[in-house]
């Protein structure tokens, strides 16, 4: 093969970098491509300009080639119309997850194979293996990078097609490969904020898109503590942006959303982090997504995340005749949040997972349309 077998996804840092750098040490014949996807709107710091810069640099001191691609439109039809869409409907949506569907490894992957290569390799902490007849992926063995979270959604296609050159390291040993190599990213400050899109004050972002529209803060038995700008600003577990200090005489304990009625525009609170009100046992999704293409069995025990980077929950999980999901936790969950995703696991191996849809907290039950009969009936 005279051109590239791999084509990395080149993001301008430092674990794309070391990921190219990782392969032409062990012989593969690569290229590099760095993905434009978000046309900047002017509200916030943009960091494509000094990406792009960044990624011709690793790729010119590799001596690799480097092709571009413009997917922008493709991000907002794919992710970002979805995610506002879901803001707007009061969930809290995970635009990572889709990013990576539809952006990295959907019309990322079509283009590698459109210029000749095999497959694709990116920066992210994760591993892929073929076992018992199929694609597997793995957790990165850096627990604390692991990203197999945002990567739940893709499939065998996927996994066939795919490295991730950075799945057995630590991010000090990645630092420290790209110093050695003298690589200009080595240094740089890892990248944060809404994938693509990076990072700016949330809020303002948002509400370009969805105006503000105020309404009532209530604690759960409906009393009146002030006004917020808008409940789809908020995300059940949040702290931050109530500005409503120490009102009902307990002022050492800090409020917290608890629930959104997005139809009638209120935004419920109550004081402490665990709060009654935020705890769930059951939760229930739209139909999920299996890694492997089919559920394991229709009910099964096995661990799962309903955020990332939180620590790995028991569970039984029920595969319901439409194909979606009925779990009951061992423990109860804390901020369980309808739009984000739940990901399921079989110790290392990522089995799958789905968006959360709703959840068994007592005020989450009240606000949706579910009645106590129906949740009991889809319990696992």
């Amino acid at each position: 093969m005279s051109g590239p077998r791999t084509i990395v996804g080149m993001s301008g840092g430092v674990d794309s970098s070391v990921a190219a750098l990782l392969l032409q040490r062990a012989g593969e014949p690569i290229a590099g491509l760095f993905m434009d996807n978000w046309a900047d709107d002017g509200s916030g710091d943009c960091r494509a300009r000094d990406d792009r810069r960044d990624a011709v640099a690793v790729c010119g001191q590799l001596g690799i080639p480097l092709h571009f691609r413009d997917f922008s439109a493709e991000y907002w039809e794919g992710v970002f119309a979805h995610f506002i869409a879901e803001y707007a409907a009061g969930r809290t949506p995970n635009p990572d997850v889709l990013c990576n569907r539809e952006i990295k490894f959907r019309h990322f992957l079509d283009a590698a194979r459109a210029l000749g290569a095999e497959g694709i390799a990116t920066g992210h902490y994760a591993r892929v293996t073929h076992a018992d007849g199929g694609w597997q992926l793995l957790r990165a063995l850096d627990r604390g990078k692991d990203q197999s979270y945002f990567l739940h959604q893709l499939g065998q296609a996927q996994l066939a097609g795919t490295r991730f050159p950075l799945g057995e390291l630590a991010k000090p040993q990645v630092r420290r490969l790209a110093a050695e190599a003298g690589l200009p990213t080595a240094a740089k400050k890892d990248s944060t904020g809404i994938c693509f899109i990076g990072e700016r004050d949330f809020r303002t972002f948002l509400a370009r898109y969805l105006p503000a529209r105020p309404g009532e803060i209530r604690d759960p038995q409906g009393r009146v503590l002030g006004t917020h700008a808008g409940v789809f600003y908020f995300t059940l577990g949040q702290r931050e942006g109530l500005q409503l200090g120490g009102i009902r005489g307990r002022e050492a304990a800090p409020w917290y959303v608890v629930g959104k009625d997005v139809a009638a525009n209120v935004l419920y609170v109550d004081q402490g982090h665990d709060s009654p009100w935020l705890q769930s046992s059951a939760l229930w999704t739209e139909p999920a997504h299996w890694i492997a293409g089919c559920p394991p069995t229709a009910s099964l025990a096995c661990t799962a995340q309903v955020r990332y980077r939180q620590r790995d929950e028991p569970c039984r999980v029920q595969v319901r005749d439409d194909g979606s999901l009925a779990v009951r936790f061992a423990r109860p969950q804390r901020a369980v949040t309808p739009g984000q995703s739940l990901v399921l696991y079989a110790g290392e191996r990522c089995l799958g997972g789905a968006v959360i849809a709703a959840t068994d907290a007592a005020l989450e039950t009240r606000l949706h349309e579910r009645t106590p009969m129906q949740l009991r009936a889809g319990q696992a």
